[in-house]
């Protein structure tokens, strides 16, 4: 059996998931053939990173020669861990190229980017998975299992509050997710995973949408309010940042320093910028209402400059109330911890019945990232014939349009003060 192609584009922290399963469980089944990144100096670590796995190099190539790797290379597939705001376009020149996509979640940040996406898609057919780690692991999947089995009735509302504490939630205002530009916002690059929760959850899909959102915390305008007088650009170098709780030293954790600081000149981009920063443009306090095309509502918060991470969400149906309460371990993206990224910590579900006494189910606890997600992702998404899934956790690109589609809307609804109607941004 021929092994499958693969090409990667970007090969930043969160590319290793990907080129590290293809060079060690996958070997027999799957090959990297290219990667492709404006930094060489990226491309090189994560070469050296297949050669510390027993593999071979792969050729390497630049942005403007994406159309060269993929006519030499001859890939399957394309996996898409670049910035945000690029998903679009390589998603769209793979599939113009015969080729198949794996891109990471958010599918895109804008919906004239996602009107793109469709429309290439259907004039190509080629094949792309969104790889939603949430949706596998153990807990998440729990939740659609009872609702699917009728355990609360019909769902009729929902609330989901998301809270990102001050190590991860910091992280977004160092990098470049900080510009909406790069990254939609966190309504879009962070709440894509939650509003796939609830489409998942509830088999349905968003209607309408109104949003609140501002800058209360980071950005420098909200730190010189709290009485802030010191500040500064970065932090490497920097004697303000040395006894900043919000500042990272990436000159000291090895996996930051060689794919970023080592990068910066042929990059130009810098990772470890001040959170309190005057050029902030995306919201750390977002409050979103969604009415779904099946007459759930929902209400949804996220804040991310919280003392702990994880999640509240309350499902009422018309035989009862789920309640599911989750506390995730904290990570800073590729700082080391790779295998352990968004672990759960401790999680829990109740079900309190409309007549009877409420009780804890229990659910099977799994290793690995994102709450035990990141392994059963894989394997579904690069095993030929990955087992039978009841669930039907694999996600294309509809999917990720009509997870991103809530957050593209409650952005719009953000800047004018108006609910959106979802139908009106995309044409299927």
């Amino acid at each position: 059996m021929a092994l499958k192609r693969y090409v990667q584009v970007g090969t930043g922290g969160r590319a290793r998931m990907y080129y590290e399963a293809i060079a060690s469980t996958y070997k027999d089944i799957a090959t990297l053939v290219g990667f492709c990144d404006q930094s060489q100096t990226r491309m090189n670590y994560a070469n050296s990173q297949l050669e510390s796995l027993g593999a071979k190099k792969v050729p390497t190539y630049l942005p403007h020669e994406f159309e060269k790797m993929i006519s030499e290379t001859k890939p399957d597939i394309v996996i898409v861990t670049s910035v945000d705001r690029t998903h679009d376009d390589y998603i769209c020149r793979a599939m113009e190229a015969g080729c198949d996509v794996i891109t990471e979640k958010p599918l895109t940040i804008d919906e004239r980017k996602a009107q793109r996406i469709i429309d290439t898609q259907k004039k190509t057919g080629r094949h792309i998975r969104v790889t939603f780690n949430y949706r596998y692991a153990p807990f998440h999947t729990k939740v659609r299992e009872l609702i699917r089995d009728g355990v609360i009735g019909t769902p009729t509302s929902v609330h989901f509050e998301w809270l990102l504490n001050t190590d991860h939630g910091a992280d977004y205002y160092r990098r470049w997710h900080r510009n909406k530009y790069n990254s939609g916002g966190l309504l879009v690059h962070k709440a894509t995973h939650h509003f796939d929760l609830v489409n998942f959850w509830l088999g349905t899909e968003p209607e309408t949408v109104f949003g609140f959102g501002s800058l209360q915390f980071y950005g420098r305008a909200a730190a010189e309010k709290r009485g802030v007088e010191s500040f500064y650009s970065r932090c490497y170098g920097s004697k303000e940042a040395e006894n900043d709780p919000f500042a990272i030293h990436i000159d000291k954790i090895p996996t930051l320093k060689a794919l970023y600081l080592d990068a910066e000149e042929d990059s130009g981009y810098i990772r470890d910028r001040s959170v309190f920063s005057d050029d902030i443009s995306i919201e750390d306090t977002m409050n979103v209402l969604v009415r779904y095309k099946n007459g759930v509502q929902m209400s949804y918060s996220l804040a991310s400059y919280m003392p702990w991470e994880g999640f509240n969400v309350s499902i009422n149906g018309t035989k009862g109330r789920l309640e599911y309460n989750s506390v995730e371990k904290t990570y800073i993206n590729a700082g080391g911890a790779k295998k352990d990224e968004g672990a759960t910590e401790k999680s829990s579900i109740r079900i309190c019945p409309m007549f009877g006494d409420p009780y804890f189910v229990d659910v099977k606890v799994s290793e690995g990232g994102h709450g035990g997600g990141d392994p059963v992702l894989l394997d579904d998404v690069f095993l030929e014939n990955p087992p039978y899934d009841e669930f039907h956790r694999a996600a294309d690109f509809r999917d990720g349009v009509k997870s991103i589609i809530v957050g593209i809307a409650a952005n719009k609804s953000i800047a004018s003060g108006l609910p959106v109607n979802v139908d009106t941004l995309i044409r299927w």
